[in-house]
This record gives C-alpha cells, sequence and structure tokens, in this order.
C-alpha cells in the first residue's frame, strides 16, 4: 500500500512519472485490522457533543440470552454463504466505512455542482432549501457549500465515534464470533466489542446528516445505509442488535449536528438582489478599481456572506481581527503592476506542464471542488496507516474544519477588500478556465490548501514535504491559469496554514496524540 501512496503523490506533483489514467472516485483497499484499539477514546474531546454520553445507549442483552442466542443463531445462517453481489458490498464497505461516506459525499458534491442557466429575462434564480426539486435544485454545492458539507460529515463522524468507543467499552460485549465459533467471518475481527457496531453508527449518522444537506438524495442514502448494516450481517461481525443500536446512536447525534448547521449562518451566505446591489453601490462609489463580474448576462456574486458562517476552531470575531489579511497592492502601483504583468507573461508563454496543472487543480463544476480534492488525497494514507473508523474520522474531522475555516476567513478578506481579477483590469488576458463569479484576493484554492496541507502533515509528518508540494502547487495553479495574481496565491496559503494550526492546536489536546 505503501507503493500506493507513493504512486498517488508522483502523480499528483507530476513529479518523475506521466500519469494518463482517469483518477477513480473509489479508493480500492483490502480490509485490514485496525492498527489501535484506543480503548480510551471515550474519554477523548468532541467536537460538538457536550460528552460522549450525551446520547444515552441502553445496555445490550447477555451473550448468554435467549433473545442474544436466537440473534446468533440468525447471524450463522446469514453468513454462511454469500451471493457474490452480498461479496462485492461486504468487500466495497470492508473495515473504514469513514472513507466510503466521504467519497459519497463528494459524489454528491459533484452531482450539485452545477451553475444555473439565465432566464428569459437575463435574470437568475438560485436554488431554495424550501423547495429543492424546482430548477436549479438544491443545493449549489459550490466551494464554500462543499467545504462545509465535508467539515459536518467529518466532525460528525469522529463525535459519533467517541460516543461509539464510550458504549463499546461500557458494555463489553464482543464481536459474536467470540462466542460462537463456529459462525463464518468475511472480514477481520477486531479486537473491540462488538456492541453498539461502528459500522452501523456511520450509516445512520451520515444517512441523517447527507440527507438534511441534499434532501432529494433520501432514498439513495437511505438504500446505502441499509447495505452497510447489511454487509455486517453478511460479513459475521455484528448481530442485528449491535446494528439497531449503532443506527440510533448515530441518527440522534446527527440531529444535534443539523441543529448547529440551521444556525451557522449558511443559510444567508448566498444573500438577494438587495444584498448584492447594496455591496455593488459601496464599492463603486470608492472609485476604486474593484472586482466585476464578467458573465454575460452578469451572475449574482457567489457567497457573499460566507465569511459570516460559524467557523469550528475559532470565533467569529477571530475572522475579522486575527485572520484579516494585509491590503493587497494597489491598482496601478509598480508593485501590482509587475504581478499583472507575470499573469499576462504565463497567459501568453505558460509551458505545457504549467497549463497540465492549472487544469488537474481546476476543480470547477461538476467535481468535488477543491475540498474534495484534498479529501481524495487523504484517503490513502489513512488507509495505509490502517486507522480504524474513529481515528480514520479524527483525521478528516481537523482537515475539513480547518479546511471550511479557511474558506470562511478567505470569503471574509475577498469581501472586504473586493479586489478586481487580472482580467478586470486588463481584458486582453485570456485563461485557461472560467473566471469564478467573487473578488480576486486572496485565492479560495490556495487557502483550501494551505488549510488541508498542514493538518495532513501533522498526521503524517513523513509526507509534510508532499503535502506541502501540493499546496503550493494548487496555489500556483491559479496562476498559471491567470485566474489570480501571484499574491492572491501567497496569501492564500499563509492564510491556510494559520487556520490549519488553530485546527492543530485542537487536536493535540483531544486526548487522541
Amino acid at each position: 500500500m505503501k507503493n500506493k501512496i507513493i504512486l498517488i503523490a508522483l502523480c499528483l506533483t507530476g513529479i518523475a512519472i506521466s500519469c494518463k489514467k482517469e483518477i477513480s472516485p473509489v479508493l480500492e483497499y483490502n480490509s485490514f485490522t485496525y492498527s489501535s484499539k484506543d480503548q480510551d477514546a471515550g474519554t477523548w474531546t468532541s467536537i460538538y457533543l457536550t460528552s460522549a454520553s450525551q446520547v444515552a445507549v441502553a445496555a445490550p442483552t447477555d451473550p448468554t440470552s435467549s433473545e442474544y442466542l436466537s440473534e446468533l443463531a440468525a447471524l450463522k445462517s446469514l453468513s454462511a454463504s454469500l451471493s457474490s453481489d452480498q461479496e462485492k458490498k461486504v468487500k466495497y464497505w470492508g473495515t473504514n466505512g469513514v472513507i466510503r461516506w466521504n467519497e459519497i459525499a463528494r459524489e454528491l458534491v459533484a452531482k450539485y455542482f452545477t451553475l444555473p442557466q439565465p432566464n428569459e429575462d437575463g435574470s437568475y434564480s438560485w436554488p431554495s432549501s424550501t423547495d429543492p426539486s424546482t430548477y436549479p435544485l438544491y443545493p449549489f454545492s459550490s466551494p464554500p457549500y462543499a467545504s462545509r458539507t465535508y467539515a459536518y460529515l467529518s466532525a460528525g463522524n469522529f463525535d459519533a465515534m467517541i460516543a461509539t468507543w464510550y458504549y463499546k467499552f461500557q458494555y463489553n460485549r464482543n464481536a459474536p464470533s467470540t462466542y460462537d465459533a463456529s459462525i463464518v467471518t468475511h472480514l477481520p475481527i477486531q479486537d473491540l466489542p462488538a456492541y453498539p457496531s461502528e459500522d452501523a453508527v456511520l450509516a445512520g449518522f451520515s444517512r441523517t446528516l447527507l440527507t438534511f444537506l441534499f434532501p432529494l438524495e433520501e432514498s439513495y442514502l437511505t438504500t446505502l445505509a441499509g447495505e452497510q448494516e447489511s454487509s455486517r450481517l453478511w460479513a459475521g461481525t455484528n448481530v442485528q442488535s449491535d446494528l439497531s443500536a449503532g443506527d440510533s446512536l448515530g441518527a440522534k447525534i446527527a440531529k444535534l449536528f443539523i441543529t448547529r448547521g440551521k444556525g451557522d449562518g449558511m443559510k444567508n451566505t448566498l444573500g438577494n438582489q438587495a444584498v448584492w446591489d447594496s455591496i455593488n453601490h459601496v464599492w463603486e462609489a470608492t472609485g476604486k478599481a474593484i472586482w466585476k463580474s464578467l458573465e454575460a448576462p452578469g451572475r449574482q456574486m457567489l457567497a457573499p456572506k460566507f465569511g459570516l458562517v460559524k467557523p469550528w476552531s475559532f470565533t467569529t470575531s477571530d475572522v475579522t481581527t486575527t485572520y484579516r489579511l494585509p491590503a493587497p497592492p494597489e491598482v496601478g502601483s509598480a508593485e501590482f503592476q509587475t504581478a499583472l504583468d507575470e499573469v499576462m507573461d504565463y497567459c501568453k508563454h505558460a509551458n505545457r506542464d504549467e497549463q497540465q496543472i492549472a487544469f488537474k487543480w481546476d476543480d470547477g463544476t461538476r467535481t468535488y471542488g477543491p475540498p474534495g480534492h484534498w479529501n481524495w488525497i487523504a484517503e490513502p494514507y489513512i488507509t495505509n496507516a490502517q486507522y480504524s473508523p474513529l481515528r480514520a474520522a479524527r483525521v478528516l474531522a481537523y482537515m475539513n474544519m480547518a479546511i471550511e475555516d479557511a474558506g470562511i476567513c478567505v470569503w471574509d478578506n475577498k469581501f472586504h477588500y473586493f479586489f478586481p481579477r487580472p482580467t478586470n483590469v486588463n481584458a486582453d488576458i485570456k485563461t485557461l478556465m472560467g473566471v469564478p463569479n467573487f473578488p480576486s484576493y486572496p485565492s479560495g484554492h490556495s487557502g483550501f490548501s494551505g488549510a488541508a496541507a498542514t493538518v495532513l502533515a501533522h498526521f503524517f509528518p513523513s509526507y509534510a514535504g508532499t503535502f506541502t508540494t501540493l499546496a503550493n502547487e494548487a496555489a500556483m495553479s491559479r496562476l498559471y491559469g491567470c485566474i489570480h495574481y501571484r499574491f492572491d496565491c501567497d496569501a492564500g496559503v499563509t492564510l491556510g496554514n494559520q487556520v490549519g494550526l488553530a485546527a492543530i492546536n485542537h487536536a493535540i489536546v483531544d486526548g487522541g496524540e
């Protein structure tokens, strides 16, 4: 597996080899025994739950009870002989459902990351959470929405796993095959109590949380959660009561995170015509060179209020103080002109490798966006370490909270400075891809990437150099594509690094180090 990670790193950085195969959205890995037991994980500090026992789980039946013995008999029958479809599902869900639900979330982000077409009168309609099935479908999973999706899914999974481990070791009911050795198993039996099932907790949480975020996908998500839970029966690793308790726990924790989501300010981020007009009028009155939409007909600016969304690792006031960047070079200054000339130089002379880097990191519509790109990068490092769902969720939680927090800070700065894109200043600059419909400074790709790379370097220090290289490449891709100035990219990475460190400061004291 280590060789696979090295290969992926080389593909991403473009070093030494040429990678022509398309990226697969599904990571293939062999099932494994968890690399750590983490018996004390129920005492770790959670992200949002007040304690690991905030949601109660009833005690299981005794392993010697007639009820449990009946469950063992039923399980023995279910796992004895599998169909090819059942075998595929057991292998697919494997030993780390955290990875699978992350992939599913990325799939949904890509599906809903599509720009509405203009109406006949030149106006645009936007998705509505109150009427999600009317075109354009809800949600519009732009990078701000995507970063929030990954953050809620990952942080919630981590809290749910802390609660799961708490109850596992409180009740200590072991895997079914320890009570009946004749049960055929198709996955490694972990050195952990089986009640409640970590897979069922993930299924219950992820189904509930993602249905809140993608309401039109409820049936699809319910089917997937059912398949994950059934795969534990077919694998012979859990009885039905393990699964029922786990699903209930996960769903209840998801509802707590949904409560946070309803109050985090995201519903106000798009604004409305009055908000957009007000922002434009204020900036036009300054007489400065400012950002303007280059789309025809003009499209509303994207998520002007995302900078006001509640962050994870610090306060909203920190966004406008600690993480407010110095002003960019003034348009017309010598420093600015040098930066603008550099963009034009790449417009005219970018070489093939630079163009390929620009396209590789484009992460535009119908993709899982720059935040999702970093989740894809993280996956093989997690599975190579043979992390349990608890440990996997911990990595993804801190990384994705940092990514969303970086996005919040980036958007705050973007709309604080309202700085023009290179193409706003010089119409002769031709970009390699569409120009994003929001201000230039700082670069969002750079902020997301700086945050992700910083957190991943903490968890996988041997690969810190690889992550730094990737973050810098992602940042430079925006200059190569003539979307941003160099100072946009540099400021974005610096900001992302700072936000990533804030997330790490929480990780080092949560008990899981």
